[in-house]
């Protein structure tokens, strides 16, 4: 059986930061540049920064829950709990996407509340400073971020350094309807409310691929076909493997666990079926690292 590693010792290679140090690091980024542009589009009357500061601090949320799941799933299997606490990182998925959708109702609502009101001059150039500031910390930290997880074969890792791209990809948005409002003048405001409505969209579609993430992996939604087809033809392939059959999976906190029936030679020994399912296992956990857990049951082959 695979050891369990502790939350603070899941390390990489030599040479790649620890998931959760870089979480960490992520997460103090967060927190400074949701801090500074949100207090930046509340003095400077930016809707846009205002809402990207607020994506930001969704971005620092993301992190202070993946460092939860990393800390909850690393936990061993308990007598109240003989699966493990995977599920605990899908809790925090859903609960982390209902922010993110309340935050998007919360931008969209100031932005079209105050697009009437034109009488309070924006004073966009510090928010632009912010805004490109933020793109070049963002995608810093996503080229660190996926770099650390490639090192380490974490997908978990990945999956967080993509939304550190996605605020980056916010903040290109703010500053482009920030450069709109500078050029166009008094005329050209409105890009300013625009701007915070169209980032207000990009959450909520963000938090809908969340929940829906969550409630697949809630009602225990299969791999992509992809991955299952690789799968099957590596227990094909097995030497005394006849056939197979009762094969499903199903995906789990970011992995996967499955179960597979497989028939052998009815006149092998104990000892040599349990070998061929150990080959199964082995070869399974090869075609695809984000398999958690196979239970092999070996059965005589009829005929």
């Amino acid at each position: 059986m695979t050891a369990v590693r502790t939350w603070t010792s899941q390390r990489g290679p030599r040479g790649a930061l620890s998931p959760v140090r870089v979480t960490i690091f992520g997460l103090v980024v967060d927190v400074i540049l949701g801090a500074v542009k949100t207090f930046m589009g509340l003095a400077c009357n930016s809707q846009t920064i205002f809402a990207d500061g607020l994506h930001s601090a969704g971005d620092a949320a993301t992190d202070l829950a993946v460092l939860t799941g990393l800390r909850v799933t690393a936990r061993a299997a308990d007598a109240e709990h003989p699966y493990g606490h995977r599920r605990a990182m899908t809790l925090m998925t859903a609960l982390i996407a209902l922010v993110v959708l309340g935050t998007a109702a919360f931008i969209a609502y100031r932005a079209i509340r105050s697009f009437n009101q034109p009488a309070e001059a924006i004073r966009p150039a510090w928010p632009l400073v912010a805004a490109l500031a933020s793109v070049a910390l963002k995608e810093t930290l996503y080229q660190v971020t996926a770099w650390s997880g490639r090192r380490a074969g974490d997908t978990s890792l990945i999956a967080n350094a993509w939304h550190h791209r996605s605020d980056a990809m916010s903040s290109v948005a703010a500053a482009g309807g920030l450069i709109g409002v500078i050029l166009g003048g008094p005329a050209w405001r409105f890009l300013d409310h625009l701007t915070a409505l169209v980032l207000a969209c990009f959450l909520a579609v963000m938090a809908w691929r969340l929940i829906r993430d969550a409630l697949a992996e809630l009602m225990d939604q299969a791999p992509s076909k992809a991955v299952l087809e690789r799968i099957r033809r590596r227990v094909t392939s097995t030497p005394g493997v006849h056939s197979f059959h009762a094969f499903r999976a199903r995906r789990i906190g970011g992995k996967v666990e499955m179960d597979i029936h497989v028939q052998v030679d009815p006149t092998l020994t104990v000892r040599e079926g349990h070998d061929i399912a150990t080959e199964v296992r082995r070869r399974i956990v090869e075609a695809n690292p984000d398999v958690l857990s196979v239970i092999v049951h070996v059965e005589p082959a009829e005929g």
